[in-house]
């Protein structure tokens, strides 16, 4: 499903393969993908405009155009962003297929724009989750979760009770995690997803700050958040790939979500000198690991 390195993928297509060339029709027939705007309406802001800049921000994407006019495309669960030359050929974006597609099948296209050269863009979604619209609210979104330092993050993450994957996966917090994103950052930071974020000391916010900039930019090299190593593991006979532990599933912020129980304990760390309330201690009360 898009996640961040998804969307900025369909940006660098965009950038890369639609920029420039002027609109000659639109097909905005699909009045769910293209709510709320009847159909012709994008029609007649975009003919006769170009795509001037992509953007993104988080899991948004919004093109400017030479007129003004701002389109937003947003690709759910199950969209991509396809460049094609005149004849049907793909020629940008078709890189990965799911549902058994092959490159040219343009059957669950939703929206199109067919250039003045005689290639097209196509927003081809599958289960009809993706959405395209003018002026998009990306002003309501976090700050994007690529690159941002850590006073920013810290200030994203901010305090209360609510668990630390809930946080993260809020996009008016910081935009741009998604459900796999959010548990491979929380097992590389060693944090359980369940924690309050109010319960997270100073240095484990700043793992989780490391832990989120390592993901991301391994997702954007690899290409996409299937390549992550935790993602392959995310079944309920997975287990954990650094030390093997049986994956417990459980739901969290509403979502399905994966963790160690040997290196994400539930519990907040005990203060220096103290065991946990059940954990073996030495003779001096400190903690004793686990054998």
């Amino acid at each position: 499903m898009p996640e961040l390195p998804e969307v900025e993928s369909a940006r660098v297509v965009l950038e890369r393969s639609a920029l420039g060339r002027r609109i000659e029709d639109v097909d905005d027939s699909d009045t769910y993908v293209c709510r709320p705007h009847p159909p012709g309406e994008l029609r007649a802001v975009l003919v006769g405009s170009t795509l001037r800049t992509a953007h993104r921000r988080g899991k948004s994407l919004w093109c400017t155009t030479s007129e003004g006019s701002v389109l937003g495309i947003h690709l759910g669960m199950s969209g991509k962003v396809v460049v094609a030359s005149a004849d049907g050929t793909e020629v940008d974006g078709g890189d990965h297929w799911e549902f058994g597609r092959a490159p040219g099948d343009y059957r669950h296209s939703r929206f199109s724009l067919a250039f003045a050269d005689g290639g097209a863009l196509h927003l081809v979604d599958p289960r009809r989750l993706g959405r395209v619209r003018l002026d998009p609210p990306v002003d309501t979104l976090g700050p994007d979760a690529a690159g941002i330092d850590l006073p920013r993050f810290l200030h994203a993450l901010g305090h209360g009770r609510a668990p630390v994957k809930a946080r993260l996966l809020d996009q008016h917090a910081l935009a741009g995690i998604g459900n796999l994103l959010a548990d491979d950052l929380l097992w590389r930071a060693g944090l359980n997803p369940a924690r309050p974020v109010d319960s997270l000391t100073g240095p484990e916010r700043v793992a989780l700050h490391r832990s989120l900039t390592a993901t991301v930019d391994d997702a954007l090299r690899g290409g996409g958040v299937h390549t992550l190593p935790l993602v392959a593991h995310r079944r309920r006979d997975g287990r954990c790939p650094t030390d093997g532990a049986a994956l417990v599933r459980s739901t969290v912020g509403g979502r399905t979500t994966y963790w160690c129980p040997r290196h994400q304990p539930r519990l907040p760390p005990p203060p220096a000198g103290q065991a946990r309330a059940g954990q073996a201690a030495d003779g001096r009360g400190l903690p004793v690991a686990p054998p």
